[in-house]
């Protein structure tokens, strides 16, 4: 089977402006954008040093002393890619000319009102503004998306999330201390990926925990996203299975009537370092056992899916596309199903009646 699961690319290559120089600028964005030829004209950060090592790293020519050197030094045609901390979006987005476009580093907000206010700049300003949920453009996600918009495996009534893995957060000294870890940072991911199959569900139910040997707010979580009396779409999380890889999972998987289909997280499988990803699908066939069908697809979520976001939003911009799915219209639901699990897990559940 032929799959299509790369992003379309813009007609034209826009230059980028980046403004922050942490991890995952070095890790992720750097490498998409040079591996499709997008060119990054800037870069600034508020520790200069750090701009200095990647754009030396990086072939960057331009290296600013502040965002306002930088927004001023750029053309109209220019995109902006912000990768800061979630509370300095809305002060750096009032400094973008009106009408601009930008790419927003997800979350799109530490908490609700945050959220809010970053939706109020992007529309009082008419910015042309994505945020960067861009596990939706990794390889094995689009080339499920392909088969399911094609009907291959039937209508789609099961959508499971699955992460049992060992996630060393001291890796991400900005998040871990974070009141809101795991579903606000990390869960996320997948709450805008079941919504980008599924639409926005009509009730949420999680609960999130934290290790009692740990001192982050939450590191396990389990939410369901209720659609429908046939649609399944759950999402477990265990950041805290340290017992060896011998039964570590980290999986995304689809069933329909006619089939399933199957795409292991290789990234999250012994972090930072990693594992193959693995993309398989199982079509039933009238007479035949089902068999399982595995397919090697180029790149992985981190970087590769970084290009599909940031082409996605200079198509939009060119007008080679009316579309804009990551849009801070579109992803402020995502984060009003976040807090939706908030209230779902501070409210809890119903107590049976023992009294019998």
């Amino acid at each position: 089977m032929d799959l299509i699961y790369k992003p379309e690319l813009p007609k034209e290559k826009r230059p980028i402006y980046i403004i922050g120089a942490g991890g995952i600028v070095r890790d992720a964005h750097l490498p998409a954008y040079r591996n499709v030829g997008f060119q990054v004209e800037g870069i600034t950060n508020r520790t200069k040093q750090r701009a200095l090592d990647l754009a030396e790293s990086f072939n960057i020519p331009n290296v600013f002393d502040t965002v306002e050197d930088l927004v001023a030094a750029a053309p109209e045609n220019a995109v902006f890619d912000l990768t800061l901390m979630p509370n300095q979006f809305v002060a750096t987005l009032e400094l973008l000319p009106d009408e601009a476009a930008v790419l927003i580093q997800k979350p799109m907000g530490d908490y609700y009102e945050q959220t809010l206010e970053i939706l109020e700049v992007c529309r009082r300003k008419k910015l042309k503004a994505a945020i960067n949920c861009q596990m939706r453009y990794a390889p094995y996600v689009m080339a499920a998306k392909y088969m399911i918009d094609r009907g291959l495996i039937g209508e789609l009534y099961d959508f499971e999330v699955r992460l049992t893995t060992y996630t060393p957060w001291e890796y991400f000294p900005n998040v871990v201390n974070h009141p809101r870890l795991e579903i606000q940072q990390h869960s996320i991911h997948y709450i805008d990926l079941i919504r980008s199959f599924l639409g926005n569900p009509k009730k949420v139910y999680a609960k999130t925990l934290a290790n009692p040997a740990k001192s982050m707010s939450s590191t396990r979580t389990t939410t369901i996203m209720d659609y429908s009396d046939n649609m399944r779409a759950i999402i477990n999380t265990n950041h805290d299975h340290n017992f060896s890889e011998k039964n570590q999972e980290s999986f995304v998987k689809w069933e329909g009537t006619k089939g399933a289909i199957k795409a292991r997280i290789g990234l999250l499988l012994d972090y930072p370092n990693g594992k193959p990803d693995l993309f398989q699908y199982c079509i039933v066939k009238e007479g035949e056992e089902p068999r399982w069908v595995e397919v090697d697809l180029e790149g992985s979520w981190f970087p590769d899916a970084f290009v599909g976001t940031m082409a996605s939003l200079m198509r939009f911009v060119e007008g080679s596309t009316d579309e804009l799915p990551t849009s801070v219209e579109d992803v402020v639901h995502s984060m009003a199903i976040v807090e939706a699990a908030y209230v779902s897990n501070n409210d809890g559940g119903v107590p049976p009646n023992y009294n019998i």
